[in-house]
């Protein structure tokens, strides 16, 4: 598959949803998604491999790319389409030599020094934020803010995945001051039943 940046990005988190990663995958997919995270911070890596496995199997048949948070070794394991990096997480460098040039790899930027520092990495996208408040990620960031967000999206180099605190109700600016898509946790994942419902609805406002 080639890789085109989609304007949804969902992430899993099973503690959130209360799901597998591979039921989350499976209704995501029925609402559109077109490129699913998995986020794992709990589970231990064998639980996690054994998880991610399925939830690519599942993926594969739905058509969806999957990308892994963090963890290029589960990526390699379980021949995802990706990873997600961190700052304090592999260097994207040796992470390109690993995984190769075909497969996708994102890296976490929290601030226009860091986006800047970023330019010349050999990666397909960028991770900007937290836009807004975000209650998933431990010890988060400064908020960027949607000039924070306008600022990087000026540097012009890379696409970006805007993150933190994103809701339908505040997708159209946040596209609107930079963001070529919109990674999105707890407002897909709160209500479980919802989920699918979730993104084929907020697809469908963002066209």
């Amino acid at each position: 598959m080639t890789f085109r940046l989609p304007r949804v990005y969902p992430i899993t988190d099973t503690t959130i949803s209360g799901l597998s990663h591979a039921e989350q995958v499976r209704r995501l997919a029925a609402g559109g998604a077109t490129i699913v995270q998995l986020r794992e911070k709990a589970m231990p890596a064998r639980d996690f491999y054994v998880e991610a496995k399925t939830a690519v199997a599942v993926a594969r048949e739905a058509g969806v790319q999957v990308i892994i948070n963090d963890r290029v070794d589960i990526a390699l394991a379980v021949a995802a389409d990706g990873v997600h990096l961190g700052q304090d997480d592999m260097p994207v460098e040796v992470a390109r030599r690993l995984l190769g040039p075909r497969s996708i790899i994102g890296f976490s930027t929290h601030n226009l020094h860091q986006a800047k520092d970023a330019l010349n990495l050999p990666v397909d996208y960028l991770a900007v934020g937290p836009i807004f408040a975000t209650k998933t990620k431990e010890n988060p960031d400064p908020e960027l803010g949607l000039a924070g967000l306008s600022s990087i999206a000026g540097l012009g180099t890379h696409p970006l995945v805007a993150i933190g605190g994103i809701t339908q109700s505040n997708a159209r600016e946040v596209c609107a001051a930079g963001a070529t898509s919109l990674a999105l946790i707890s407002f897909l994942l709160s209500d479980a039943d919802a989920i699918t419902e979730r993104i084929a609805a907020l697809l469908t406002a963002l066209q």
